[in-house]
């Protein structure tokens, strides 16, 4: 038979020596939020401004698509634009003709010159 004793002799060491022993020596408070601060800045620098500077220069990306263009889709299709519409492109690959979402397109590879169809 397991006392309980036994078992909440680890949790009683584990919390350590009492708080009650006088005033002692404490921080102040503030002392206790400047980790948390700092962990957010960081936070804001490295992971969220990087993600938001990405996502306005993609959206920069798809502004400027047009017939012509050579681009690369998010499956790794490689094709040429035929027509831009508002949500989707009308790409076209070797012999198959496509119609993906704006969204797909990651990356323009070349620009066309005039910005006319090429057959």
């Amino acid at each position: 038979m397991v006392t309980t004793d036994f078992i909440l002799s680890p949790l009683i060491f584990a919390m350590g020596p009492s708080s009650q022993t006088g005033g002692g020596n404490q921080p102040p408070g503030w002392v206790n939020v400047v980790p948390m601060v700092l962990m957010i800045v960081i936070f804001y620098f490295v992971l969220i401004r990087p993600q938001q500077k990405k996502a306005k220069e993609h959206d920069q990306l798809l502004k400027g698509l047009k017939s012509g263009d050579r681009i690369v889709t998010s499956s790794g299709i490689v094709a040429i634009v035929i027509s831009v519409k508002e949500k989707s492109v009308s790409i076209r690959s070797a012999d198959s003709k496509l119609e993906v979402t704006k969204a797909s397109v990651t990356e323009v590879t070349e620009r066309s010159p005039g910005g006319a169809s090429e057959s």
